[in-house]
């Protein structure tokens, strides 16, 4: 038996012991070596999706670890490879598969939500889902591949160019790797947020920040753009106050990306939209390529995963990594370390 990490209701974690199945034909079974905590988890935990998850439910879907054995008939992967995981599955009869947009399927499988996910010792996915990572990449630093191909995602989703300029609203995970991903792209780009850690830690990446609480940002996006307003803004805080931000900051046919999750509905500035000719674009989640080229971006150190983690915990202690992540500033990515050695022994 190995242990688990498990969701068992609104605000509440705990770790026991888990079955890991053999895997069957198509499948592997991986060791986890590094899951982080992310947005959606942190939905999870204070119970906003306890319509979607059966508890207990194995959570985590930001992960690096190794492939310990493989089903009947896989032959691409070996006992050892590093991998990361592209936790979709999909049915490939439903409408949006058809039209070739099978990573939002309509009955879409979201491993680590919808089916258990990788804060556990061993688990068994589907061989189709691996993406191979480079043996030089650290496994801890690799655990940042999935959410920097959603950062990846959503600059294509934008159609972000080089010489553009760019207004990332929320300076949390994702937004910084929005603006590290936008960047590289070679666009001009401003992070809004309010937290002076994140500002901070922001500003030490190269990226430059605004505080909305103690600037006036339409005088800044004036001075900045002549005028002329940003040509793409994202919408990463998940506030309303972010939705106004990101709309009053563009220009003429700029491009808002919604890349939060807004649990309630938001008003919007629609008169706002038609004057300008603004275009509205959601960014949801990822597909392939966009993890073969996070892979890249992480392994070539185009996005500094060190520096965006926070903390590591072993297994045992991810309950408390949860309640330490609800404070939010203080606080960027937290990793879960699953390895054995992490918790002195499997149960």
């Amino acid at each position: 038996m190995t242990l688990a990490a498990r969701y068992l209701c609104a605000r509440t974690l705990d770790t026991a012991p888990a079955h890991s199945a053999p895997p069957g034909p198509g499948e592997v079974e991986l060791a986890p070596a590094y899951v982080g905590i992310c947005g959606t988890d942190l939905h999870i935990f204070h119970g906003d999706m306890d319509a979607r998850v059966s508890a207990p439910a194995v959570l985590g879907h930001e992960m690096a670890g190794r492939v310990v054995r493989c089903g009947p008939d896989v032959t691409d992967w070996r006992p050892g490879d590093a991998v990361t995981v592209m936790p979709l599955r999909w049915d490939d009869t439903c409408p949006a598969c058809r039209n070739g947009h099978q990573h939002i399927c309509q009955h879409l499988d979201f491993i680590g939500i919808d089916s258990p996910g990788a804060m556990q010792q061993r688990w068994t996915v589907p061989a189709a889902t691996l993406i191979r990572l480079p043996d030089s990449l650290p496994l801890d630093r690799a655990a940042l591949v999935e959410p920097t191909a959603v950062a990846v995602h959503d600059v294509g989703r934008a159609g972000v160019r080089e010489g553009e300029r760019v207004v990332v609203v929320g300076g949390g995970p994702v937004g910084v790797l929005i603006a590290l991903v936008a960047q590289a792209a070679g666009a001009d780009v401003r992070v809004v947020e309010l937290s002076a850690h994140r500002r901070l830690l922001a500003e030490e990446l190269g990226l430059t920040v605004w505080d909305p609480a103690a600037e006036d940002l339409a005088e800044l996006v004036r001075r900045w753009t002549g005028d002329a307003g940003a040509d793409v803004a994202f919408e990463v805080s998940g506030a309303a106050g972010g939705v106004d931000t990101a709309v009053d900051v563009l220009g003429v046919r700029g491009r808002l990306c919604l890349v939060a999750i807004h649990s309630r509905p938001r008003e919007v500035n629609l008169h706002r939209f038609f004057w300008r000719e603004l275009t509205l674009v959601g960014a949801r989640l990822y597909d392939r390529s966009d993890f073969e080229k996070a892979v890249t971006l992480v392994a070539d150190g185009t996005i500094p995963a060190d520096r965006l983690i926070s903390k590591v915990v072993p297994l045992t202690q991810a309950p408390a990594a949860f309640e330490a992540l609800e404070g939010g500033g203080d606080v960027m990515k937290i990793l879960v370390d699953c390895t054995d050695d992490a918790q002195g022994a499997s149960v």
